[in-house]
């Protein structure tokens, strides 16, 4: 021990103190630790007051940010949140995630997941929805155990562009059931229809898909909907929510099922979270939705008010009639999507979404004219692409890094045979000036 910092006990304490375990010293206390991973010196500093800590951790979290621009998505992205999300959010009401049992004493935070849900019904075009779930991932994993319950089958077929973490979820939530998962591997980066067809039958309970994809390609499914629905089975759809405010609502191309991450609706990155699930429905699948779901109702004097309409936890009934285990909605994240939606409003939202395709585009034609470099040309993108490197995407990300780039998601890890291939992420936060810089330093890495 070092002792130039303070310690609250004497010797004698601390020999007691071991004494009593029945070691002889502190260090027989990391015996278990092999002798080269153990550290020299835990080089504590010395007591700082409450202000000098919170000064000393802005520091670092200033190193771990300074300088550092984003082209990373996947799932999560680095999107402006207005300031209205911190000031409303940040109010000590709303400073719970745990579930309002008692509606006498919970109005308020009902209410604001009564008015989440209707912003999720109006975004997906779909017309129920529960009060949030833990994030993306295990939105696809519920979404496709609401398929089993409704359609009483025992297979799920997955598109292989779907995001590799939400299919990873997936498997291991259906691991212990009799449940087959199929993947389609991607074609050109889009879904092969063809493979889809031919394992397309009477035991398939629904059919995942996402868009924009996780190369970053845009599809219609409609004309999926009918041939999924045609075989008995329900189409679920992971989707973006800034991207919807381009593209057709899930609701709009007849999926049955709609999930996403809620981290790009006024949630901080914050190392990959927390961040919040969204699902939505068909009114006729209500009962097999998962978590809780608030509705309004009017007390014996007429006023009204807000309850847990719905509660199919097991929890609340039943272990076995309980549609899922999940135990938090996380509703602080929850309310932040409502505040950013509520503040961006319809227009807003759509005007966000074309910001963030045409910065992309105009990323995607500068890196284009890097000799070497080629973009995946077989649909349309919205704030995400695909580019082919002459080497291997790795090293270059790495390389970028020490740059201050954090340049995208490398496939190779996700993909055989990707190893050169990096998906690419714009969102409205990217200059124009940063996006030139990451072109030149991009061709710079090139040429090394």
């Amino acid at each position: 021990m070092n002792d130039s910092h303070y310690c609250p006990h004497t010797p004698e304490e601390i020999a007691e103190m071991l004494s009593v375990i029945g070691v002889a010293g502190v260090e027989d206390l990391f015996a278990p630790i092999p002798a080269e991973l153990r550290a020299k010196t835990f080089n504590i500093p010395p007591g700082m007051s409450e202000f000098e800590t919170y000064d000393r951790m802005k520091a670092i979290a200033g190193d771990n940010t300074q300088g550092i621009t984003h082209y990373i998505g996947g799932g999560f992205y680095d999107h402006i949140i207005p300031s209205v999300v911190d000031h409303l959010s940040g109010r000590a009401e709303f400073y719970t995630a745990y579930t309002p049992y008692q509606p006498e004493c919970s109005q308020g935070t009902l209410q604001a997941l009564f008015e989440y849900q209707t912003a999720i019904c109006r975004l997906t075009g779909l017309d129920v929805s529960n009060a949030s779930l833990y994030d993306g991932g295990t939105a696809c994993a519920e979404a496709a155990m609401m398929a089993l319950r409704v359609t009483g089958r025992n297979k799920i077929v997955v598109d292989g562009c779907v995001s590799p973490f939400s299919r990873q979820v997936l498997k291991t939530y259906l691991f212990n059931l009799d449940v087959e998962v199929v993947e389609i591997a991607p074609l050109d980066g889009l879904l092969n229809r063809t493979e889809l067809a031919a394992v397309l039958d009477d035991s398939v309970a629904a059919v995942l898909v996402q868009n924009p994809n996780f190369f970053g390609c845009i599809e219609d499914f409609t004309a999926l909907a009918g041939q999924v629905h045609s075989a008995g089975a329900l189409l679920i759809g992971s989707v973006y929510p800034i991207a919807l405010g381009m593209l057709k609502s899930p609701g709009e191309t007849g999926m049955d099922i709609a999930v996403g991450d809620g981290q790009c609706l006024g949630n901080p990155l914050s190392f990959g979270g927390p961040s919040f699930g969204f699902i939505a429905a068909a009114k006729k699948y209500i009962r097999n939705m998962p978590g809780r779901i608030v509705g309004e109702t009017v007390d014996r004097n007429g006023k009204r008010g807000y309850v847990l309409t719905l509660q199919a936890r097991e929890q609340h009934i039943k272990r076995h009639k309980a549609t899922s285990n999940i135990c938090s909605n996380q509703g602080l994240c929850a309310l932040r999507g409502l505040i950013f939606l509520s503040s961006v409003g319809k227009e807003g939202l759509a005007d966000l979404a074309r910001l963030n395709r045409d910065k992309a585009e105009y990323a995607k034609a500068q890196l284009t004219a890097i000799p070497g470099v080629t973009v995946l040309q077989t649909a349309v993108t919205f704030n995400e692409f695909t580019i082919f490197l002459p080497k291997s995407a790795d090293a270059v990300v790495a390389g970028l890094l020490d740059k201050g780039i954090a340049a995208g998601v490398p496939l190779g890890q996700y993909y055989d045979g990707s190893e050169n291939c990096l998906v690419v992420t714009v969102t409205e936060k990217r200059t124009k000036k940063e996006i030139d810089l990451f072109v030149k330093e991009l061709e710079v890495a090139l040429c090394n």
